[in-house]
């Protein structure tokens, strides 16, 4: 399928690209995420963003948070396990108007998991960079476990979230001047990170260490990001096991290199794939079953 229109709607933002003859002739943006649509209905924020495209004559697929309970219409998760090919028969129609993407689950004991948005990066990453483990870096990052193209596990683990709080809204930040990036900073944070089982007693040491004068106040988040990142990386490399191939990270590059260097300071192999060329490819495939 070479005319459709894909839909990136998440909890803040809202993307959205016209494609003829399979080259996007037009890409638009706003920040009518689901949590912020103001007064405005999800139907009205649509109509909005695709004005002038031919929405009754092509597939319109929708991937994210649009199909939470937040969102405009709430859509069934497809448990794990399941092959990723299964989710273009899985799709939900709204208001007549287009498709939205079911999101994934875990429901374990051991393990209670939801993504959305991130499975149609995972479609389209199989076919670009096949992998049994995937991470998925960002706010919430996922580690996803695959054995050829069926999902049999994932983990979300809040190290976007939790620096963002730490630095934020705690003691760690307080008084903190205008932060600058330090790549030796970032590193000393992976060595006490990746070291560590537990790092709950490292966090406020974080503090001290700037208050004492030992770390440079102008640092802290690197140092911080190192931490987090490298404590994430040690834990879910040798929770989620992933054959001794490399691991495809799928993010923007600047997040994408942070955690391409905590494996390499583990001496583990990655490989690097853009998210928005992911979730393109993905996006791309189901509308080619939409098609036919």
């Amino acid at each position: 399928m070479t005319h459709y229109i894909a839909i990136d709607w998440g909890s803040t933002n809202l993307r959205a690209w016209h494609y003829q003859q399979g080259v996007c002739v037009d890409e638009r943006r706003s920040e009518a995420g689901v949590t912020r649509l103001g007064d405005r209905t999800p139907a009205q924020v649509f109509a909005s963003i695709t004005a002038g495209w031919p929405v009754n004559e092509v597939p319109v697929v929708m991937a994210g948070m649009v199909g939470s309970n937040a969102g405009w219409l709430s859509v069934p998760y497809l448990a794990c396990p399941v092959a990723l090919g299964d989710i273009s028969s899985r799709l939900t129609r709204v208001e007549d108007k287009a498709w939205i993407v079911p999101g994934l689950s875990v429901e374990r004991e051991d393990n209670y998991n939801v993504m959305r948005g991130e499975e149609t990066q995972l479609l389209g990453a199989l076919a670009l960079h096949p992998a049994p483990l995937y991470v998925m870096p960002g706010t919430h990052a996922k580690w996803v476990q695959l054995e050829q193209d069926k999902v049999l596990d994932f983990r979300t683990v809040m190290t976007g979230e939790l620096h963002h709080l730490l630095l934020k809204q705690s003691l760690i930040g307080a008084g903190l001047p205008e932060q600058q990036e330090s790549p030796a900073a970032f590193r000393d944070g992976l060595e006490v990170g990746t070291h560590d089982r537990s790092i709950l007693t490292r966090l406020f040491e974080v503090r001290a260490a700037h208050v004492l004068g030992a770390r440079d106040r102008r640092h802290i988040s690197d140092f911080l990001s190192g931490l987090l990142i490298g404590h994430e990386v040690a834990q879910m490399t040798q929770q989620m096991a992933h054959h001794s191939q490399p691991i495809t990270i799928i993010a923007g590059s600047a997040l994408a290199q942070r955690y391409q260097q905590a494996l390499a300071f583990m001496h583990i192999d990655s490989v690097t794939l853009e998210g928005d060329r992911a979730f393109q490819h993905g996006i791309r495939s189901i509308a080619h079953v939409l098609a036919h």
